[in-house]
């Protein structure tokens, strides 16, 4: 008798313990977030630990709705939710069989996808729901088409955006938040200057993937594509502002390596995971590509040449020379782009000058005063600014690849004329050395 006490009572405790340990290790919902895009709506439920979920859609006479089911979850989350300007009529919540039930109630029937993200850094457990607008909602993404002069169409590119944070300084300063006041900023710049036009990739408080960004330059037919930035280091010393070009080959310097692979990971953190080459050989096509690629780093490197050298008028420069890494935002065969590092966030005095609007206005005209002097110096053909200026500006900023016969070229005129009217003694130039340009 006595065995058969000490036998239920044991039995007793091992399943106390192991409910108990099921309680303690069961997930709850612990906030929920609501970011809004041109085409969709993405939820994310933070989890105090893993949890597994299923989903299915159901239809009735009083709508439709998207119903997930969390496995041993509990909701603890408290706060009100924001759906206006949504297809979304609200979100439910209640109990079922032990688990959560989450209800997605619809103004239309609509495409869903649902997944699990592991922590990564910077955020927990997260259960992500991305609701599609139907085609009819999606506002279309303008498309430029090639006209006689026409505008310089610049893609601006601001880092990061919804669920990524991107890098965060003191006082909770997020990179993404700096970044898009700059990239407005130029936008306006842009917009303001007569045969310019510039579009914004995202221009709210959400994610595009990193390959999207660069198939939405391609899409407008952009002229150049320019990525916004302000990273982080591991040392709080690192600092001062970088320009980059795609490197098809291995990175300029190691922070070059560390920020690519900073950068690339935001398609983890986000929840992602021209030419018509279709009837060409897979050999030759690949030549195509290449040569195109080729070409436009070349176009890249001159471009942040220009941009690099204005932005060190007026702050720090890590590198005083355009690097090169793989950054995946980068890879377009055929729109020159660059990256701007604006500065390193982790850094408190240029945390400090990019928490000013006044700063952030100064390193928004500097590169816009670079990208400005880039196409005075090669405008595109059909463009305003080549049907105005001409092909020969009144100066010419010294790039990578460029010698005397080459610019003597470009503008149609003599080497002997630049070498005069700039005083120059032999045929040697620098990179970054400004010439005037006689007229041809």
């Amino acid at each position: 008798m006595a065995r058969r006490s000490r036998y239920l009572v044991t039995t007793f405790l091992t399943a106390s313990m192991i409910a108990l340990s099921a309680m303690v290790q069961a997930a709850s919902v612990d906030n929920v977030r609501v970011w809004r895009s041109p085409e969709k709506t993405r939820i994310v439920l933070d989890l105090s630990g893993k949890t597994e979920h299923r989903a299915f859609g159901l239809a009735s006479d009083d709508g439709y709705r998207w119903v997930f089911d969390l496995q041993g979850a509990s909701w603890a989350h408290k706060g009100k939710l924001d759906f206006s300007d949504s297809p979304i009529k609200q979100l439910r919540t209640g109990k079922r069989d032990g688990s959560t039930r989450v209800v997605i109630d619809l103004n239309e029937k609509l495409k869903m996808k649902s997944f699990a993200l592991a922590p990564n850094g910077k955020s927990g457990h997260r259960l992500v729901i991305d609701v599609f607008d139907n085609d009819h909602q999606v506002k279309p993404m303008p498309v430029a088409t090639p006209k006689s002069n026409r505008n310089i169409l610049i893609a601006i590119d601001a880092g990061h955006g919804g669920d990524d944070p991107g890098a965060i300084g003191p006082g909770k300063l997020y990179e993404k938040n700096v970044v898009m006041s700059i990239a407005k900023t130029l936008a306006d710049q842009i917009n303001n200057t007569k045969g310019y036009e510039a579009r914004l990739i995202r221009t709210g408080d959400y994610y595009v993937a990193l390959r999207d960004r660069a198939a939405r330059a391609r899409k407008m037919q952009a002229d150049l594509f320019v990525s916004i930035h302000a990273d982080a280091f591991t040392k709080p010393s690192a600092r001062g502002a970088s320009v980059f070009a795609l490197s098809t080959r291995g990175a300029t310097s190691e922070m070059a390596r560390h920020l690519a692979r900073r950068e690339n990971a935001s398609d983890v953190y986000g929840g992602v995971g021209g030419v018509d080459l279709s009837n060409q050989e897979k050999m030759v096509a690949q030549v195509l590509v290449d040569l195109s690629m080729d070409h436009t780093i070349e176009q890249s490197l001159k471009v942040g040449d220009h941009v690099l050298g204005n932005m060190g008028k007026m702050a720090h420069l890590h590198k005083k020379r355009v690097e090169q890494a793989a950054f995946v935002v980068l890879k377009s065969a055929d729109v020159p782009s660059i990256l701007v590092e604006t500065g390193f966030i982790s850094n408190p005095t240029e945390a400090k000058n990019l928490g000013s609007s006044r700063y952030r206005k100064k390193m928004a005209n500097a590169i816009f005063k670079g990208i400005d002097s880039y196409f005075r110096a090669q405008p595109p053909k059909n463009t305003w600014l080549a049907n105005n200026l001409g092909a020969s500006p009144s100066e010419h900023r010294v790039g990578r690849g460029d010698t005397l016969s080459v610019i003597a070229a470009r503008y149609n005129t003599s080497v002997s004329s630049i070498k005069r009217e700039n005083n120059l003694r032999s045929d040697s130039i620098r990179v970054g050395q400004t010439l005037i340009i006689p007229s041809s």
